[in-house]
C-alpha cells in the first residue's frame, strides 16, 4: 500500500482508533511532520492527525527560503543563525537535494565606504558559519557588475552590491514528503481529522477525541505522549486541555506577490532593505516571489487575507529599486501566511524571537512552537526528546540528520541521466527536469503513468508547466483529498497563473475523480468550491484594511466532502 494513498488513509484511521500509540502528533505542518518522522525512526509507534490538508497553514505560505536569517546577525542572534545554516546545508546536501536548491542573491549598497565594510563583515561571518555547506562564498560587485547581473535595478538605487548564496525549497511539497517518509517508516498519517478534545486520566493527558471530517465520524486516539505542533493554533489547541500553556504564540502576517519572470530583468534574486525590515525578490521557476510584510494578525487564522494596503506596500517598496516599476496588473498571484512567533515584550512582530520553545504543561502533553521553517528538524528533535523523557524508558537518539526523504536516494545520478530519461519517455528534457525537481527518484512513478496512458504526458489545460500525470499522482500517492489541495499545495497553479487556476480546475478535477471515485456531482462541487475560493481571495485583495479583507475572504466556505 502506497503511503498517503486513499486506501492508506482509511487503514491509518482504523489503526489509530484501535491502538495506544507511543506518540501522537497534532498538526500536519513542517514541524508536526518532522516530529512524526523523528519519533517513528527512533522505533516508536506514531500517529499524526491534521484537521485540513498537509501544510495547509504556515508551511505552504512561507518565502520558500532555507536560510540562516542574515538579518538576525544584526540582532546578535548568532546561535539561531548558526543552527539554521547547518540545517540549510543538511537539507541541500543530504535530506532533500531533489526539493531544495541554491539561490543567488544580490544586496545593493546605497552608501559608499562604511556600508560595504559593515555589510561585507556580516556576510563574511554568514559564510564562515556555513563553512561546510558547499555554496559559493559571497562576492563584492561594482555598480556596473551589479547592473550586469540585475539590469532591472535603477542605476541611482545603488553604488555597488554584494552577491551571496542561500537556498530555497517548495515548502508544501517538502512538508508532504516529510509526512510521506514518516508514513513509509510506519507512522499512521491522517489528514482531514480534527481534534475536538483531550482524554485525561486525572492530571495526565492520555489521548484525544477527533472527528474524521471526510465521513463525519468521531473516535478516540490513545497515546502515551501527545505533541501539540499546531503553529499559530497552539493556544487554541491548548485551550482544549483546560490548562494554560507555559508560553503563548502570536501570529504575524506575511504576504507575498508572484509576478512573471519577464517583469524583472535579473539573473539573480535581490534583497532590499526597507524602513521596516527587508524585502526579497526571489526567483521561482518562470516567476518571481516578492515579499514579505510583517504585521500583527488577530483575525481568522485558517485563511489569512492580503489586503490592497499590503499589496500596495510591497509594490511601492520594490518599485523604489526598479527601473521599470511593477504595476498591479503584473501580479499573477498573492498569498498570505502567518508566522507563529513566541509572544514577548515587543510591540513589533518583527522584533519577536524566531527561536522555538518546547514545554510540558501537563503530564503526557508536549508543546512546541516558534522557530523558522529551516530549523523544523531541530524543533522536532527537541519535542520528541521531551516525549521520550515522559515515556520513562530507553529510546534511541534522533537519527533524522541521516534519514533522506523519499525521492532523495539516487537523485544526483538521475539528474545526470535526464537526457536519457527524456529519450526513453518521449518527454522533453525540460519536462524531465521539472519532474526531477518535484519528485526526485520517484520520477519513475510518474513516467510509469505516462507509459500506461500517453495522454497523461500532456500539460494540463490552463497551466502548461504541469503534466496531467501529476494530478493523478497527487490523488493516488500524495494524500490530496480535494481539488484545492492540488491546485494550491501539490502544485502552485493558484499563484502561478493570472486566472489563479480557474481554467485548470475542471481538468484537474476530472483527473482526480478517476482516483478518488468522485461522482459527477462531487467533481462539479469541487470545481465550484475552488471558483468561490478564488473569487473571495480576489475580493479580499481589493479591501483597504485587514478587517474588511478578512470578511471578504470568509465569503467562501471551507471545502467539505459531498457525500453521495
Amino acid at each position: 500500500m502506497t503511503a498517503l494513498s486513499p486506501s492508506y488513509r482509511d487503514a491509518a484511521i482504523e489503526s489509530l482508533a484501535g491502538a495506544e500509540l507511543d506518540v501522537l502528533v497534532i498538526g500536519g505542518g513542517v514541524v508536526g511532520a518532522g516530529c512524526a518522522l523523528d519519533a517513528v525512526t527512533r522505533g516508536l509507534t506514531v500517529g499524526l492527525v491534521e484537521a485540513r490538508d498537509l501544510a495547509s497553514g504556515t508551511s505552504s505560505r512561507s518565502s520558500k527560503l532555507l536560510h540562516g536569517g542574515l538579518r538576525y546577525l544584526e540582532m546578535l542572534d548568532f546561535g539561531l543563525v548558526r543552527e539554521a545554516l547547518r540545517e540549510r546545508d543538511l537539507i541541500l546536501r543530504r535530506l532533500a537535494p531533489h526539493l531544495a536548491r541554491p539561490v543567488r542573491f544580490l544586496y545593493p549598497l546605497r552608501h559608499r565606504g562604511w556600508e560595504r565594510l559593515y555589510t561585507g563583515a556580516g556576510v563574511t561571518l554568514y559564510d564562515t558559519m556555513a563553512f561546510s555547506g558547499g555554496l559559493p562564498r559571497h562576492r563584492h560587485l561594482t555598480r556596473r557588475g551589479a547592473l550586469r547581473a540585475a539590469p532591472a535595478l535603477r542605476r541611482d538605487s545603488l553604488v555597488g552590491a554584494l552577491q551571496y548564496y542561500d537556498a530555497q525549497v517548495d515548502d508544501a511539497r517538502h512538508t508532504m514528503f516529510l509526512a510521506r517518509t514518516a508514513a513509509s517508516h510506519g507512522a499512521r498519517v491522517a489528514s482531514r481529522v480534527a481534534v475536538t478534545g483531550f482524554l485525561r486520566e486525572g492530571e495526565r493527558v492520555t489521548g484525544v477525541r477527533v472527528t474524521d471530517l471526510e465521513h463525519g465520524r468521531p473516535f478516540e486516539i490513545r497515546a502515551r505522549q501527545v505533541i501539540n505542533a499546531t503553529g499559530v493554533w497552539t493556544d487554541d489547541t491548548q485551550a482544549l486541555v483546560g490548562e494554560r500553556g507555559q508560553f503563548h504564540v502570536r501570529a504575524s502576517k506575511g504576504i507575498h506577490l508572484v509576478v512573471p519572470r519577464d517583469r524583472i530583468r535579473s539573473s539573480t534574486g535581490i534583497i532590499l532593505r526597507t524602513e521596516r525590515s527587508v524585502l526579497f525578490v526571489i526567483p521561482w521557476g518562470r516567476h518571481w516571489i516578492v515579499g514579505t510584510t510583517d504585521t500583527d494578525w488577530s483575525l481568522d487564522k485558517t485563511h489569512p487575507a492580503a489586503s490592497a494596503k499590503d499589496i500596495d506596500y510591497l509594490l511601492t517598496e520594490v518599485n523604489k529599486a526598479l527601473a521599470t516599476p511593477l504595476e498591479r496588473a503584473d501580479v499573477e498571484g498573492v498569498y498570505a501566511g502567518l508566522r507563529p512567533l513566541l509572544s514577548g515584550e515587543s510591540d513589533s512582530t518583527s522584533q519577536l524571537s524566531r527561536e522555538h520553545a518546547v514545554s510540558t504543561p501537563v503530564p503526557g502533553l508536549v508543546m512546541v512552537a516558534g522557530g523558522k521553517y529551516t530549523t523544523y528538524r531541530v524543533m522536532a528533535k527537541d519535542a520528541v526528546d521531551a516525549c521520550v523523557h515522559g515515556l520513562g524508558r530507553s529510546v534511541p537518539r534522533s537519527v533524522t540528520d541521516r534519514i533522506p526523504l523519499l525521492g532523495a536516494d539516487g537523485y544526483p545520478a538521475l539528474w545526470n541521466r535526464r537526457a536519457l530519461l527524456a529519450a526513453e519517455s518521449g518527454l522533453h528534457v525540460a519536462r524531465i527536469e521539472h519532474l526531477l525537481g518535484r519528485y526526485g527518484s520517484l520520477v519513475h512513478d510518474l513516467l510509469d503513468l505516462v507509459r500506461e496512458d500517453p495522454e497523461l504526458g500532456r500539460p494540463i489545460e490552463g497551466a502548461d508547466d504541469y503534466l496531467r500525470a501529476e494530478f493523478v499522482y497527487a490523488a493516488a500517492a500524495e494524500g490530496a483529498r480535494h481539488l484545492v489541495d492540488v491546485l494550491t499545495r501539490r502544485t502552485r497553479i493558484s499563484i502561478e497563473t493570472f486566472d489563479r487556476g480557474v481554467v485548470a480546475a475542471p481538468h484537474a478535477a476530472a483527473l482526480m475523480a478517476r482516483v478518488l471515485g468522485w461522482t459527477d456531482g462531487q467533481r462539479d462541487a469541487e470545481v465550484e468550491h475552488y471558483r468561490l475560493r478564488v473569487e473571495a481571495e480576489r475580493a479580499s485583495q481589493e479591501q483597504q484594511d485587514d478587517e474588511t479583507a478578512d470578511a471578504a475572504r470568509l465569503g467562501a466556505p471551507d471545502v467539505v466532502p459531498v457525500r453521495m
